[in-house]
């Protein structure tokens, strides 16, 4: 059973880590909203058909009926906002920068459960760990940016998408635990894209994009998100979250490898040491370390 959980985890960790190269790409002719609302009706088309194809007519409606009035906060919280604010924050930080600031949504999650779900306290390491992801994020960030002020409202937007994706997993989590993963992957996807549609049609370029631009977005539409959807909720269901979860730690390490080897992005010190205390931070923060100590 365990013999295809790596390879799963591989290519998932790539696609998710190539989606900042492919946002960096399509930033050079399109807006963010623009680009957003094109990889959004890509992504969603994908997985209309996908669902109608497993589920029937009748299966997908009743499914859509279930999610009900709440899928507008999923579409808001884990995909349109979200979506939006990582493309606007790469038009001032590097690719590989920005994957490492939205690795840390296990550390948001921590921290908004303690007001969300009282029952779920942080203290000992998995507070420690809150704090060092927190510190991470600072070190990212940087105190005196070389570039002005850009980058660090660059790296705060793309840091403040984690925070509205950790809400829509605790959300997630309290609403929809009958729900199939497919069903909600399809109306979160479906209803960002007609939500962020009015600020797309207002951010549309003169002129058609070149190629490349539209060939990032493509990838990122059907890769990046729709394919991307469907192997991690393949994970999630075959080998639990906690295991799926790992693909956090991969994620920025494929982001600077495709920024370094594809758009010439630095390696610099303060983003290794980020990547560093963010990962060790989700480590504790989110109870893995612990989970996995428990389990030898």
């Amino acid at each position: 059973m365990h013999r295809g959980y790596l390879p799963l985890l591989l290519v998932l960790a790539s696609l998710w880590g190539a989606s900042y190269m492919f946002i960096k790409i399509a930033l050079d002719e399109l807006e963010p909203a623009a680009m957003m609302t094109l990889r959004l009706f890509l992504a969603a088309g994908v997985l209309v058909v996908v669902l109608l194809a497993q589920a029937g007519w009748r299966g997908a409606l009743a499914g859509v009926r279930d999610v009900g009035s709440r899928g507008l906060a999923l579409g808001l919280l884990n995909a349109a906002l979200p979506f939006w604010l990582i493309a606007w924050g790469e038009k001032h930080v590097d690719s590989g920068v920005a994957a490492i600031a939205n690795s840390t949504v296990p550390i948001f999650v921590a921290l908004l459960a303690i007001r969300l779900n009282p029952g779920e306290r942080s203290r000992g390491l998995r507070l420690a760990g809150i704090l060092i992801g927190l510190v991470g994020v600072g070190v990212l960030t940087g105190l005196h940016p070389e570039r002005g002020w850009w980058p660090v409202a660059g790296t705060l937007a793309v840091v403040l998408s984690s925070v509205c994706y950790a809400w829509a997993n605790l959300f997630t989590q309290r609403h929809f635990t009958r729900t199939a993963p497919l069903v909600l992957a399809t109306v979160a996807i479906t209803t960002a894209a007609f939500m962020i549609l009015p600020f797309g049609v207002a951010q549309l370029p003169e002129r058609v994009p070149g190629w490349e631009t539209l060939g990032a977005v493509a990838v990122l539409g059907v890769l990046g998100t729709s394919v991307a959807y469907l192997i991690h909720y393949r994970l999630v269901t075959r080998y639990g979250s906690a295991r799926s979860s790992l693909v956090t730690y991969l994620i920025p390490a494929f982001a600077l490898l495709y920024g370094s080897a594809v758009l010439d992005e630095p390696l610099t010190l303060a983003a290794l040491l980020g990547l560093a205390l963010i990962l060790g931070g989700v480590g504790l923060g989110s109870g893995l370390v612990r989970r996995r100590r428990v389990a030898a």
